[in-house]
């Protein structure tokens, strides 16, 4: 008789959104996070299933192209080259990579949502959406700006970095196109809707079992205050996967397409040749998919935290056996300001790791992940951490290490600390540092995963 399948926990790398290369806030926050988590578990003896990809269907790249006045579909290859060398320079590993530049995943994506809406899973309701009077593009995402409707804050559609709420045209104040300046004028279009309050009772028996920080419970505390919103799942629009079927002239909602993405590329990698249904991706799920680990930033905390669980239960995905949910990060600073691609205040991931090695890299930002609380690059600062690490990783002991009694302590400290339930990237480093400091051979396995080495 056959051994059965072991049941995998899936780790979710976000996807960049391939309008510029990754910068070292990036690095410091989800994705070395997932691959700390993703090579501990390994060391544990757990299965893993670590999926990354590269976002292309944001309207945020067409408007970078239109803006530099260059190629779309050149400006996305060359940003995707540069996202697959950044990760493989930081040694950050993957089981599977989702590319939606790949040959038959539009047509798998258009029709995935297409027998989603057909079986009414994403239903279709008639809403009232806007467009600029100037330039009449349908205003969503990175086409619209004003201010968040319940908390103030200077937006765009999709999500609000102050209060973490999901913003749009129809939610938001002050609202003008981000294009050109011109006025929103309503209009009303049939389109496929994910109904976020029809899953309200399986969202809530997950929420309550769920790995969730204080910060994104509190975002769903807000919402579950008031009715959940009705979602867009796709739009009369010019960017993004084009609609077959009931959905024909529209494009798939990016922030849709990117969960469901995830449901039929983890179908796909633990079984090739899966059948292109929901159902097929579903029962795959259900055999072999233990539990869903999530690492993002914290203005992500409404795709990842309401609306994807919303999208996998539309998607047939069962909650109710579904352990783990979300790591989460907060937001790292580059000389005390946000990095910002537009504005080209960044450290590019590729220059660092061009000159620096890779695993004094990884030490420092796991050592300084913006994990509980914000934190600052500096190149002073990581300048006086590899000047510190560099000898230890040579296998210079510290004068004033730890005695003997309290090594074993602290490797196990440090192992814990990289468990998705509790994840502590900046512990895990801390005591990788003790147990080099003292010499030997305890911190091994914690030196293997926070540096990406053998």
């Amino acid at each position: 008789m056959a051994e059965p399948e072991p049941m995998v926990d899936v780790v979710s790398i976000p996807p960049p959104t391939a309008n510029g290369p990754l910068h070292v806030g990036h690095l410091s926050g989800p994705y070395l996070a997932a691959d700390f988590a993703a090579r501990a578990a390994r060391a544990r003896g757990e299965y893993v299933l670590a999926m990354a990809g590269v976002d292309v269907h944001q309207n945020y790249v067409l408007t970078r192209a239109e803006l530099d006045g260059v190629d779309v579909d050149k400006m996305v290859d060359g940003y995707r080259d540069d996202i697959v060398e950044a990760l493989r320079r930081a040694r950050i590993g993957y089981d599977a990579f989702v590319d939606p530049r790949a040959e038959g995943y539009a047509p798998a994506m258009a029709g995935m949502v297409a027998r989603l809406v057909e079986r009414g899973a994403l239903p279709l309701r008639e809403l009232e959406l806007h467009r600029c009077a100037g330039c009449a593009r349908t205003l969503h995402h990175s086409y619209v700006e004003g201010l968040c409707g319940a908390c103030g804050h200077e937006a765009c559609g999709g999500g609000c970095e102050g209060c973490g709420g999901f913003t749009s045209a129809q939610t938001m104040v002050e609202v003008r196109c981000a294009r050109c300046g011109g006025a929103p004028v309503p209009f009303t279009a049939t389109i496929p809707v994910l109904d976020l309050e029809r899953h309200r009772a399986a969202l809530e028996s997950l929420w309550l079992r769920a790995e969730l920080p204080v910060d994104v419970r509190a975002l769903i505390g807000t919402a579950l205050r008031g009715e959940l919103p009705v979602i867009p799942a796709a739009y009369p629009t010019d960017w993004g996967v084009p609609g077959t079927g009931p959905i024909d002239g529209m494009r798939v909602d990016v922030y849709v397409e990117v969960c469901l993405n995830l449901v039929r590329g983890v179908a796909h990698a633990l079984q090739p040749g899966v059948e292109e249904d929901p159902a097929a991706y579903a029962d795959v799920w259900r055999r072999r998919v233990r539990g869903m680990w999530n690492f993002y930033g914290i203005d992500n905390a409404y795709f990842y935290g309401i609306m994807w669980p919303a999208l996998l239960a539309s998607a047939g995905v069962d909650l109710g056996r579904l352990a783990g949910m979300s790591v989460v990060n907060r937001f790292f600073t580059l000389d005390g300001f946000k990095f910002s691609t537009s504005r080209n205040h960044a450290i590019w991931a590729n220059d660092l790791l061009a000159g620096a090695d890779p695993a004094i890299v990884r030490l420092f930002l796991a050592f300084n992940r913006p994990d509980r609380v914000g934190s600052d690059f500096t190149r002073e600062t990581f300048e006086a951490f590899a000047a510190y690490v560099r000898p230890l990783l040579e296998g210079t002991v510290h004068p004033h290490a730890l005695p003997p009694e309290l090594i074993e302590a602290e490797r196990r400290r440090g192992e814990l600390a990289l468990r998705y339930t509790g994840f502590d990237a900046p512990l895990a480093a801390r005591a990788l540092l003790a147990l080099l400091a003292a010499g030997g051979d305890a911190g091994a396995t914690l030196r293997s995963v926070l540096t990406g080495g053998a």
